[in-house]
Formats: C-alpha cells, sequence, structure tokens
C-alpha cells in the first residue's frame, strides 16, 4: 500500500490520502512541542506526500490548529484536505480541561454541541487555521451528549454541508455504538473511530463498520497504536492514555512475536491492519516530529506477507473472520 494514495471519503468529493496525519501531538499532548519543531512536522508529512491533516480545537487549546494552519495556509489549497472538531468551544476557564497538554493557552474546552455553538466553533477553527474552508468538520467526543449532538451539532453542520462551507459531516469516538446510533440518527459521510479497529480491539467489527460499509459511510481509522501498547509494548507502556493492564501487554507481545517470526515489524501491522475491511478510506497516526512522520509512513509502506495475518489467526490473536489486507 502507498501512503500517498489519493482514496474519496464516502458519497463526497473529498479526496483524503491512505495515511493521514493527526495533530494532536503538535499540540503538545504529554510533552512540550513548541512552534517550530510542530511545523517541521507539518512540512515533513508534505514532503511525504501526505495530503490529510486532521485536528481540532481541544488539541493544545488552540494551538494545534494554529500551528498546522501556520503551514497549511501556505499551500495550495485544492492540494490538501484538513478535518478539524466540533461540540467543544474555547473560553476562558472552561470546565472540560485535560491535564495532559503540556503547553497552557489562556483557554480551555467546554463542551457545546449546540447548533449555535457549532456554528461558533467552525467559525474559530477557520480563524486559528488561516484558511477559507474545512473538508471534514467531526462531531468531538459526544458520549454524554448524544441527544444534542443529534438535535444541534448535526443539523448545524448538515447546514454548512449544504452551503458548500464543508465537505463531508463527520463524528469521531473512542467507541462504535454510539457511532451506530449516529448512523441511524443522520446522513452521515463518514466517521473517525479511534482505538476500536486495531490489532488488540476489533469491537468497531461488531456491527458499525458493517453498517457503514452499507450506508456508504467512510471509516477513518485513528489510534491504531492504542496510544502506544502496539508500537512498543514494554512495561508502563499506555492503552487508551492509561498504563495497559497485564493482560493486553501479554496480548500486544504475543502479537509483535508472530510479527518478528515474518520479519515484520509490529508498528507496520498495527498501521496497515485497519485497512483490510472495505469501510475503512484511511488511517490517521499522530507524530510529534519529523522522524516520527518518515516512520510512520515507512510502517505503512512495509511490506506485510499474507503468512503473518494467518500465523495470528490461527494461534488465537485474531478472529478467523476478521478481513485482513
Amino acid at each position: 500500500m502507498k501512503a500517498t494514495e489519493p482514496v474519496t471519503v464516502g458519497r463526497t468529493d473529498v479526496v483524503v490520502t491512505r495515511l493521514g496525519l493527526g495533530l494532536a501531538p503538535i499540540g503538545g499532548m504529554f510533552d512540550a512541542v513548541g512552534d517550530e519543531v510542530a511545523y517541521a512536522t507539518v512540512e515533513a508529512a508534505w514532503d511525504l506526500g501526505l495530503r490529510y491533516f486532521d485536528t481540532a480545537p481541544l488539541y493544545g487549546c488552540g494551538l494545534s490548529e494554529r500551528r498546522a494552519g501556520a503551514v497549511l495556509a501556505g499551500k495550495p489549497r485544492d492540494a490538501f484536505t484538513v478535518s478539524t472538531k466540533v461540540g467543544r468551544l474555547l473560553v476562558p476557564d472552561g470546565g472540560d480541561r485535560q491535564e495532559f497538554w503540556a503547553e497552557p493557552t489562556d483557554l480551555t474546552p467546554r463542551f457545546d454541541f449546540s447548533a449555535a455553538g457549532v456554528r461558533r466553533s467552525h467559525a474559530e477553527s477557520l480563524a486559528r487555521l488561516g484558511l477559507d474552508r474545512i473538508d471534514i468538520a467531526h462531531i468531538h467526543d459526544p458520549d454524554d451528549h448524544l441527544a444534542e449532538a443529534v438535535a444541534g451539532a448535526y443539523p448545524a453542520l448538515a447546514q454548512l454541508r449544504e452551503a458548500g462551507e464543508i465537505g463531508a459531516v463527520s463524528a469521531g469516538m473512542n467507541q462504535a455504538p454510539a457511532l451506530v446510533e449516529l448512523a441511524h440518527a443522520g446522513d452521515f459521510d463518514c466517521f473517525m473511530l479511534a482505538g476500536r479497529y486495531t490489532l488488540l480491539d476489533q469491537s468497531g467489527l461488531d456491527e458499525l463498520l458493517p453498517l457503514a460499509h452499507a450506508k456508504g459511510i467512510a471509516i477513518i481509522a485513528a489510534g491504531v497504536y492504542n496510544s502506544g501498547l502496539l508500537a512498543d509494548p514494554t512495561p508502563g507502556a499506555h492503552y487508551d492514555y492509561a498504563p495497559a493492564e497485564q493482560r493486553l501487554l501479554d496480548r500486544a507481545t504475543a502479537i509483535r512475536s508472530v510479527c518478528e517470526r515474518h520479519g515484520v515489524p509490529l508498528r507496520a501491522a498495527a498501521i496497515q491492519f485497519p485497512l483490510g475491511h472495505p469501510a475503512v478510506a484511511s488511517v490517521v497516526v499522530g507524530a510529534r516530529d519529523a522522524e516520527q512522520i518518515a516512520d510512520n509512513v515507512a510502517m505503512f509502506e512495509w511490506d506485510v506477507p499474507g503468512a503473518l495475518w494467518a500465523d495470528l489467526k490461527a494461534e488465537g490473536l485474531l478472529p478467523s473472520e476478521v478481513p485482513t489486507p
């Protein structure tokens, strides 16, 4: 597979590359990054041919959007695709603070899935990015706000899509069941599914992926390393932003052993696995510097033999019915 291969998102005219750059790390996730390293990371992705960039107001409380825009605003606008998110406004003393953003700003997030909040979020994201449009707008983590998201956020985004101000309506979550509810509630073009269709967790396959495929909703797979456990399964590694339980560490270690027998880095198997399902259009992986994005591209394009997937299934490390690349 080529990381730079273009693919159309669902039934829209929006095009993404098979591998996209997730921009949470350049917002100072866990550790400070700084402007210059952040700019260099986005430039490195561009130089490698990636043309899909995903950010959010939440990421560094606006830092990610501003840093991404500082680079992307200087590129030909029709040459790349950018997605951002709605559902959190950045305000003084917001109540949705997350402690792992290492570079504090004077604003903090506050949940707001109302139609007015979504329109304000969209306008403020455009200003931070310095762009004239956003290609994909994700409703961000509406886990405890589904009713408001359906009644407020979705209609507002549908109106923006109808007006041509965004190209695709989406939702991004760390769980699959709520995305199933949203798929039945509205006309969504794509979903960003984080951490729920990976080598360690295929719960997205239970209902969401078959439904999305049937309805023409593209899946953008994120969190494919499950917060790092599938990148480097060593004691202390994180799974879903917390230290991994021993059973998960043991399973990731067993998967790595199979990969090593075939001369394949675990990271390569992890980053390629989601694209075995026909509903998955793209994989988005974060990087905090140019070296990491270069590694992501190399892992995405590593030659993974079919025998590796067969062995994972034979050893009970993947269900037999799971489609593989």
